[in-house]
C-alpha cells in the first residue's frame, strides 16, 4: 500500500516559495530590461511617405543669397535663392552619414557640419568626406508659390 506520508503531498514549504518568487521577479526584471534593448536595436520599419511635390512657401518669404530647409515627406530638402531669378532644390540629407546640410550664404556652399563636407551649388561634392553628390530636386514657381518636386 502506497505511502501517505504527509510530508509528501503538504503543502511546499516556504524555502520553495520563495525560491519561486524571487527568480520569477528576476526573470520579469531581466525582460523588462532586455525587450526595449531588443527593440532598439531592431526597430520596426517605417515606410516612406511617397511625396512628390511640396509647396516651400511664398517667392517673397525668401530672399536671394539664402536658403531654408524644407520637409519633404520624411526627409528633409535645401530649398536656395541663388539670386532674384534662379533656384536650386537639393535632398538636404547629407550622402556622408545622412547628416542634414545648410546653405552658407558667406561661402555660397552647401555644407555639412558634420565632417565639414561642402558642396556647391549643383550640388557637387566640393569638399570633405560625402562620397557622391546630393540628390537634386525640381523647383517651380507657380505665381507666388515656390514648389519643390522630384526630378523624372
Amino acid at each position: 500500500m502506497p505511502s501517505t506520508d504527509s510530508a509528501e503531498f503538504g503543502p511546499p514549504d516556504r524555502r520553495t516559495a520563495l525560491s519561486w518568487l524571487l527568480g520569477t521577479t528576476v526573470a520579469a526584471s531581466l525582460a523588462s530590461f532586455f525587450y526595449p534593448v531588443a527593440r532598439f536595436l531592431n526597430p520596426p520599419k517605417v515606410a516612406e511617405a511617397s511625396v512628390n511635390e511640396v509647396a516651400a512657401g511664398k517667392v517673397s518669404d525668401l530672399k536671394p543669397n539664402s536658403g531654408k530647409i524644407i520637409k519633404f515627406g520624411n526627409k528633409p530638402a535645401l530649398l536656395v535663392r541663388v539670386n532674384e531669378t534662379d533656384w536650386k532644390a537639393f535632398s538636404a540629407v547629407c550622402t556622408h552619414l545622412n547628416c542634414t546640410v545648410q546653405y552658407q550664404e558667406g561661402r555660397r556652399e552647401i555644407w555639412c557640419a558634420c565632417h565639414n563636407g561642402t558642396y556647391d551649388l549643383e550640388g557637387r561634392v566640393a569638399s570633405g568626406p560625402p562620397p557622391k553628390p546630393l540628390e537634386e530636386l525640381a523647383v517651380k514657381i507657380r505665381g507666388e508659390e515656390v514648389v519643390i518636386s522630384r526630378r523624372a
